[in-house]
Formats: structure tokens, C-alpha cells, sequence
């Protein structure tokens, strides 16, 4: 959802509560189970069907089974209503990290912008091509 929310102007984020939503299932595969990749995956799928397929993510359940087919139940609205302010052009592999954080264990936060994190739960780091 971080990446939705960096490309919203912050009128398109106020009005996003109001527009009409679209619900259904999103799918991507991670390459030999391959999590990392895999998320990578689902960020292009996020940012393709922005773009080409109308669809605009606010809000997503996701699952990832063994075999690492990602799916998630989103929720999006007509891509042509929300305003923006920022384009996301692609997902950088450059200092990409996924990894699981243990219980009690904190992931120190970067001010102004990203919170402290005590696991237990799983943290992401993505560079973005804007």
C-alpha cells in the first residue's frame, strides 16, 4: 500500500473513500518460490493494472501458499479518478530486502517517514524508479 500511497496527491487520497469500488482476485507467481522476486512481481502487477488496466489498489488481503503463488484479495477503484501527484515508473531489485522479523526483535525506523517495527511480522525494503 506504500507504493499507492507515495504517488497520491493528497487530494487523491482524501477522495479515495468516496470513489466506487471494484473487488476481485489478483495473482503472480514467485519464480522457484523466490519471495523476494515474487513481491517484486506483485508490485509490477500493482502498478500494470494501475496504468493499462484501470485499476487503481486501495486495499489488498494477500496469501502466499507453499509453492509461492501469491494471491490477493484487492479492492480498487477507476484508476482515471484518483489524482496523483508522483509516478512510479518501475520496481528496482537495487537494495531490495523481505525477511521475516522475530518476535521482541525492532527494526529501527528512518525519520521522518518510516516507523520503528518490533516483530513479530515481516519487513520489506523497495526502491522505486520515479
Amino acid at each position: 500500500m506504500g507504493l499507492q500511497s507515495i504517488q497520491l496527491s493528497e487530494n487523491g487520497a482524501a477522495a479515495l473513500a468516496t470513489l466506487p469500488r471494484s473487488t476481485g482476485e489478483w495473482v503472480v507467481q514467485a519464480p522457484g518460490g523466490d519471495l523476494e522476486r515474487g513481491m517484486v512481481l506483485w508490485l509490477e502487477e500493482v502498478l500494470y493494472r494501475g496504468s493499462a488496466e484501470g485499476q487503481w489498489l486501495v486495499e489488498a488481503a494477500i496469501r502466499i501458499d507453499g509453492g509461492g503463488r501469491i494471491e490477493a484479495q484487492a479492492s480498487w477503484v477507476d484508476s482515471d479518478l484518483v489524482e496523483r501527484e508522483v509516478e512510479v515508473k518501475a520496481v528496482t531489485l537495487h537494495q531490495l530486502a523481505l525477511r521475516e522479523v522475530a518476535a521482541g526483535e525492532m527494526v529501527p525506523g528512518i525519520e521522518p517517514d518510516i516507523p520503528a517495527f518490533e516483530g513479530p511480522g515481516w519487513m520489506a525494503q523497495v526502491i522505486f524508479d520515479i
